[in-house]
């Protein structure tokens, strides 16, 4: 059986020990890591995880070794000194009988939990620890606790609470966790909204689902954070030029935005790092907004968000810090 050393793709050959990046071939961001990877030579293997299940694996207790076969081709987990968790996808089954899609589905899925718990403290940021810093409101307890200003909030689908928080305030609303409605073909995103007094006729609406309700700040600048390590790179995007994009900076999609690296107060970058270090990451993506006194307003961290933009728009280095880190957990 041949191992291969030099890096690439799955899907084309197999690869290296030095780093596993875990993704979905359609995932742009991990070419800047790959790109990266290749620069300074690095070997790597990048694991798209819906054609996992074109894989033949073997985990042995007696060897304690994990490996991945991909035709002629082995990875061997135990031989993996750094890993990077970016956008897996479900194993995708598509030829699968009907009737025994879901079982093949939720068993190549518990595989692949097996490899991530497996790679143990090799991770960029380990998947268990990027699920749990998810959470909305355990983000907000911890900034609060930690000296970040927070706004107002309530999570809630309890009418007559919503409509109690909101009384004599300007409320946004936005999603507890997933941004995205509907199917592939008709996918929508929910933006945070900025909310007209709250009536009786939302009582339906409100009921459907937990969100987050809180008191809307008058930015000055809308800052994007991104901590990689004890690093950071602060973006400030210029939402408030447009009305469209004033409440959230994303809707429109207007191209032209103006997007600039900027230093933070050394407290609140501090702050950051703090934050991402407690919420037991190596990342984070940040969303702080200046209001228009001059105070940071913490408003929530994406354990796992999109960063590729920013280096395309700004030349931020992040792909080379994200690196760093990976070298740095190899060495240990």
């Amino acid at each position: 059986m041949t191992r291969i050393l030099k890096g690439t793709d799955s899907g084309d050959r197999c690869a290296s020990m030095d780093c596993l990046i875990v993704t979905n071939q359609r995932d742009i961001t991990s070419d800047y890591i790959v790109r990266e990877l290749k620069r300074r030579g690095r070997s790597f293997f990048r694991l798209n995880t819906e054609i996992f299940p074109a894989s033949e694996l073997a985990f042995s207790l007696q060897d304690d070794t994990f490996d991945l076969r991909f035709g002629d081709n082995e990875l061997r987990l135990s031989d993996v000194r750094s890993a990077y968790f970016r956008r897996p996808e479900i194993p995708a089954l598509t030829s699968s009988p009907e009737e025994y899609r879901e079982y093949r589905t939720n068993e190549w899925a518990s595989a692949l939990k097996s490899v991530y718990l497996y790679l143990g403290d090799r991770w960029f940021s380990h998947p268990s620890a990027i699920l749990m810093a998810e959470d909305k409101p355990r983000q907000l307890r911890l900034a609060k606790s930690l000296g970040f200003a927070a706004p107002q909030t309530l999570v809630s689908n309890s009418f007559s609470e919503v409509r109690q928080f909101a009384t004599g305030k300007t409320v946004i609303g936005k999603p507890l966790r997933q941004a995205l409605v509907g199917s592939p073909d008709t996918e929508q995103v929910i933006y945070t909204t900025r909310l007209p007094e709250i009536a009786e006729s939302d009582r339906q609406a409100i009921s459907v689902v937990p969100a987050i309700y809180q008191t809307e700040i008058a930015k000055q600048r809308y800052l994007r954070v991104t901590v990689v390590g004890e690093r950071v790179f602060a973006v400030a995007i210029d939402s408030q030029s447009r009305s469209e994009t004033v409440t959230d900076w994303r809707r429109g999609s207007v191209p032209d935005l103006a997007h600039e690296l900027v230093e933070l107060p050394t407290d609140i970058e501090a702050l950051c790092i703090l934050l991402v270090q407690q919420l037991d990451l190596r990342f984070g993506a940040i969303d702080l907004v200046l209001d228009t006194e001059g105070r940071y307003w913490f408003l929530e961290c994406n354990p796992n968000g999109q960063w590729a933009w920013i280096e395309n728009r700004t030349g931020a280095p992040i792909s080379s810090a994200i690196v760093d880190e990976l070298e740095r957990i190899g060495r240990i």
